[in-house]
Parts: C-alpha cells; sequence; structure tokens
C-alpha cells in the first residue's frame, strides 16, 4: 500500500519529519522504497546528474516519463513525485493538463511538482480539481535559473521574503498538499512553515521545514564535479567505485579474471563427441 498525501499531511500535524529523496532508476529507487522513505522524487535534477546537461531546462517529457516509470517499477511503497519539465506547463491549462494526466496515467505517479509561485497558482488549482495532487516548489526554482541569475538563495530582502510567504499561503489556497522551499533562509522558512498548514519540503532551507530532500547522488557521494551547500555526503561511493573498476581491468589484464569459478560446464561426453567429430 502506497504511502498517500493525507498520510504526508498527517505527518506534519504530529510534527514528524518527513525523508524525501530522489531516485532515477529502478535499482536505486527499490533500495530508497525498502528503506522507508516515505516520498520519492523523479526530479528533473537528472538532467545533470544521469544525462550530462548543464541544468535542468533541456530535460523533455520523454525523458522524464521513460525515468518515471522505472521508479514506480522499483516501488511498492514510497509516493511518488515526478516534476513537470520545463515549459510543459506554461503554454495553456489543456497542454498542462495533458502532459500531468502522462505522468499519473502512464508514468505511474501520484504526484505531480510545479515550480513557482502565484503564476502556477490557476494551474494547480485546476490540476488538483481535475484529481491530480500538486506538490508545489518556490525559493530557488532552478527551471527559471537564466532569469535568477544562477543558482542563489532566494527571500533575502524584505520585499522578497513577503513574496515568498505570500507565495506559499497562495499555493496552499490552490490545493497544493505540500511545498518545497529551495535555497530559502532558514529564519523565512521557518516563518513560512508555521504559516501554512501544509508541509513544507526544504532544501537548503534549514533545520525547520516539515520535511527535507535531497539528492540521491548527493548523499551517496557519487557526483563529484560540484557538492551543494546543503547537502550532507553520507556515504563516498565515487572513490570504491572507481577502485572496483581498477581493479576488474587489472584482473582480467592478468588473466585472473574470470576463473572457473565464474564459469560454466557441461557434460564430458558432448566435448569427446565434438573431439571427435572434428
Amino acid at each position: 500500500m502506497r504511502v498517500t498525501i493525507a498520510e504526508i499531511k498527517e505527518m506534519k500535524q504530529r510534527q514528524e519529519k518527513i525523508a524525501m529523496l530522489t531516485a532515477y532508476d529502478y535499482v536505486t529507487a527499490k533500495i530508497i522504497d525498502e528503506v522507508g522513505v516515505p516520498i520519492i522524487l523523479v526530479g528533473d535534477s537528472l538532467g545533470m546528474v544521469m544525462l550530462g546537461y548543464e541544468s535542468t531546462i533541456p530535460v523533455t517529457m520523454e525523458e522524464m516519463l521513460h525515468h518515471t516509470k522505472a521508479v514506480v517499477r522499483g516501488t511498492n511503497r514510497a509516493l511518488i513525485v515526478a516534476d513537470m519539465p520545463f515549459m510543459t506547463y506554461h503554454a495553456s491549462m489543456s497542454e498542462a493538463l495533458r502532459n500531468a494526466a502522462r505522468f499519473i496515467q502512464g508514468g505511474g505517479a501520484q504526484v505531480v511538482k510545479l515550480e513557482g509561485g502565484k503564476i502556477v497558482a490557476d494551474t494547480v488549482k485546476r490540476f488538483v480539481d481535475c484529481g491530480i495532487p500538486v506538490m508545489a516548489h518556490i525559493g530557488l526554482t532552478p527551471q527559471s535559473i537564466n532569469q535568477l541569475g544562477g543558482y542563489k538563495v532566494q527571500g533575502k530582502t524584505s520585499e522578497l521574503a513577503k513574496n515568498l510567504l505570500k507565495d506559499a499561503r497562495i499555493l496552499e489556497e490552490a490545493g497544493a498538499f505540500s511545498v518545497v522551499l529551495e535555497c530559502v533562509p532558514a529564519p523565512l522558512a521557518r516563518i513560512i512553515t508555521q504559516s501554512i498548514d501544509i508541509p513544507t519540503i526544504g532544501i537548503g532551507a534549514g533545520p525547520d521545514c516539515d520535511g527535507q530532500v535531497q539528492v540521491i547522488s548527493d548523499i551517496l557521494g557519487l557526483f563529484t564535479e560540484f557538492i551543494p551547500r546543503h547537502a550532507k555526503q553520507y556515504a563516498k561511493l565515487a572513490p570504491e567505485m572507481r577502485n572496483a573498476v581498477a581493479n576488474y581491468v587489472a584482473e582480467v589484464n592478468s588473466h585472473s579474471f574470470p576463473t572457473m569459478e565464474h564459469s560454466f560446464t557441461m557434460d564430458e561426453s558432448i566435448l569427446e563427441s565434438l573431439e571427435t567429430t572434428s
């Protein structure tokens, strides 16, 4: 039985912290699900982590659906949230609904995530009215990185802080069941969390959010080109992978792998008949 949005809301009411992680493939999703993480995000961060893009902007619907399906197949319990890619929910309401429906009906996700505040409120409301749960996302919104001028903390001035608080309230009123706060000053994130009834999920937004989300590659030490300040490495798997691959190559080159322990045999009489034939 999968975790529901009602259960996630109840976690806030019980003051129980919500752990959320990204996953982009079957194997990783299966491990995360088995551990009991209640929410898995198929983030458009896969553009950088899995596909080597410079940002999330080039990520397409087809790529997101491909990875969402893999994550869904690897899970039984976690609530699966899928990021809607850049400009797939802005051109028209009909197109936005069609794309959101593809994630739910075809991709198997239970929730879609949209970036933006009041500008997407009408879309959020329409999705929810049509039975599509929505997780909102404000603060640093990576799909707007060209407009924001880089990956910077958001809401540091009085006006910007008030706008973020207003956006959170508008999104709650529109029907979002939770909201991600990315790279928001911790004191502001605390005020937002206390001001709305839906759960806040922080990433670089301090300890007072109702939950936290991290990119799985960051916490496992797999993506080493850049380590965000908000990420903690709970493991450093990249060096271990390099060592394992180097050992494999060395053993193949030295003829020490494979051995008969890693091989298959066959009936000797068949071999004899082959030798006779030859």
